[in-house]
């Protein structure tokens, strides 16, 4: 069995998927299968893969329900230990990268990542290096790449394949889920993977709101995060209220989860006990 699958999706991007295909054809390793994906495009995407299928495990071209329902059938079709997803116009940073991670997958470890080269024609290019410790902090801010990351197949049966009421931001989803949550496995590796071009959905200037939005829904459904306010505290809080004046009458709080309110609320406790004994001697 191929230790890696290669999954790679496609809409009307016949320029894109060419090169996506001829990076990953001219690797030095073989040890790989590569799935095609494509929408049902009617810019002869398809008529590109059908030249090539014997390059393929899997291909085919049908109508789907987005990006991600696109990702999650490649997932279905793929029977290797690791799967990374290189998206139609992505390419692979050099033509023995395959070869060069082979030494990393030790199928004990549940994401292996490393680095990709942004490639942005308004802008100059550079390498997003992903720090090595991914916790709940990284992903507030930050996702990792997934032309950069090499997932355990079997995480998408434990954790389910990418949710497809999300159009923009289900991978940063998965990857908060399964790190965040599930607590799962990951090692960085010090290599430049894959070239991302910067355009795609969820870069593009128009799809901001609705990348924020996604977000936020995504943390309220799983975190306490931007729920709690002062405010709020404080009506839970009744009988501490003068306590807080004391402090400070425009303190603001952000409570982002139950282990900090709870530490919060041993703190409160602390100096009221300081008071107490203060006003009794």
């Amino acid at each position: 069995m191929k230790k890696i699958s290669i999954i790679t999706i496609n809409y009307n991007d016949v320029n894109g998927l060419e090169r996506t295909l001829k990076s990953v054809q001219e690797q030095t390793s073989l040890d790989f299968e590569h799935i095609i994906i494509d929408g049902n495009s009617s810019d002869g995407s398809a008529a590109l893969i059908e030249k090539t299928q014997e390059n393929y495990s899997y291909w085919v071209s049908e109508p789907d329900q987005g990006i991600y329902d696109a990702m999650n059938k490649g997932i279905a079709h793929a029977s290797s230990d690791y799967l990374l997803f290189l998206n139609s116009g992505d390419t692979l940073f050099r033509n023995d990268i395959i070869s060069k991670v082979l030494p990393h997958l030790d199928r004990s470890t549940e994401l292996i990542y490393g680095n990709l080269f942004i490639i942005d024609e308004e802008k100059s290019n550079y390498i997003l290096e992903y720090p090595n410790k991914l916790d709940f902090n990284f992903f507030q801010n930050s996702s990792l790449g997934h032309p950069a990351t090499f997932i355990k197949r079997e995480l998408f049966d434990l954790y389910g394949k990418y949710r497809t009421d999300l159009n923009i931001v289900s991978d940063w989803a998965f990857f908060l889920k399964v790190i965040s949550i599930g607590n799962v496995s990951y090692k960085k590796i010090d290599l430049v993977v894959s070239n991302f071009y910067r355009g795609g959905i969820s870069t593009a200037a128009a799809h901001v709101e609705n990348h924020k939005a996604e977000l936020k829904k995504v943390l309220l459904e799983h975190y306490d995060l931007y729920k709690t306010h002062f405010n709020e505290l404080l009506a839970i809080n009744k009988k501490n209220e003068r306590i807080f004046n004391l402090l400070n009458p425009q303190l603001k709080f952000l409570i982002t989860n139950k282990f900090l309110l709870k530490l919060l609320n041993r703190c409160i406790s602390f100096l009221a006990f300081i008071l107490r004994t203060k006003r009794s001697l």
